[in-house]
């Protein structure tokens, strides 16, 4: 068995978080299909070389890195067994050879010293329980001239993709806020927070920018309202409502999703951190 530090965590995505990614593995995909192009025009991945995925999920963005590595390879770590094994299923299907997925935590994981030409994450990285000693985990496993690139959320105010749908569903009531620059969704909030802890870590030019990109919800409002319904932080707001109250929040947020939807779909304003650094 890896050894695993972050035991919350791990018992959130290897778990309930993991498989309920794993039902809606299509959705997700295509939802952060414009994030993920920012995240490799960041990580520039070459053919030829070596690729580290964190907190790779079912392996989309690890089959990204595979194909534009082409005689290199990638290894994608993740919590979660049921998306690795997702992962592992993807990429035999696509007849991809030169990646493979592993359980790992990150923060404490054995990679071979000074072995891997780019470390890159999809929002993977907010979840650790200690940041500063995952990213020098990280920086020790990278080569010496190698690439960071990772994409995490800014603040919880500034994501309308989980902001509306929450108001949405709150069905008046005063919910807590929620946490940040904890582990978490998000984790890495604050881009001087960040830039601390890359420094910290054994990280050099750092670079982050601003990034603004579509959340997108598919095209039916319906559809939408219940994708949204079941994400993670947002799925327990049901929890204490009623029959009748539920059919509420959802007709409310169905409401909303309308009111967002486009010719192109129901698209909601997301903002992020593109990070990038040098070993």
């Amino acid at each position: 068995m890896p050894e695993i530090v972050n035991v919350e965590q791990a018992a959130a995505w290897d778990g309930p978080s993991g498989d309920a990614w794993v039902a809606r593995e299509a959705f997700q995909n295509a939802a952060l299909a414009a994030h993920t192009d920012r995240l490799f025009a960041a990580a520039t991945v070459r053919p030829g070389e070596r690729v580290l995925d964190v907190g790779c999920g079912t392996g989309d963005t690890s089959r990204a890195a595979a194909r534009l590595a082409v005689e290199g390879e990638v290894l994608g770590v993740d919590l979660s067994t049921a998306m690795l094994e997702r992962g592992r299923e993807r990429a035999a299907a696509d007849g991809l050879a030169n990646v493979a997925f592993e359980q790992a935590d990150a923060q404490v994981h054995p990679f071979a010293d000074a072995h891997f030409d780019v470390v890159l994450s999809r929002f993977g990285v907010m979840f650790f329980g200690d940041p500063v000693a995952a990213f020098a985990n990280l920086a020790r496993a990278t080569m010496p001239g190698g690439r960071l690139a990772v994409v995490t959320w800014q603040s919880y105010s500034r994501n309308e993709w989980v902001s509306v749908p929450r108001t949405a569903l709150a069905l008046g009531r005063q919910l807590p806020p929620i946490p940040e620059d904890v582990p978490g969704m998000f984790g890495l909030a604050d881009a001087e927070r960040i830039r601390r802890i890359l420094a910290d870590a054994g990280w050099s030019d750092v670079q982050i920018d601003d990034g603004q990109v579509p959340y997108d919800y598919g095209v039916e409002p319906a559809i939408a309202a219940r994708h949204a319904s079941e994400m993670g932080v947002l799925r327990t707001l049901l929890d204490d409502l009623d029959e009748a109250q539920s059919a509420r929040a959802m007709d409310d947020l169905t409401a909303a999703m309308s009111a967002r939807a486009t010719p192109a779909g129901v698209r909601l304003d997301s903002r992020i951190w593109v990070v990038r650094a040098v070993r």
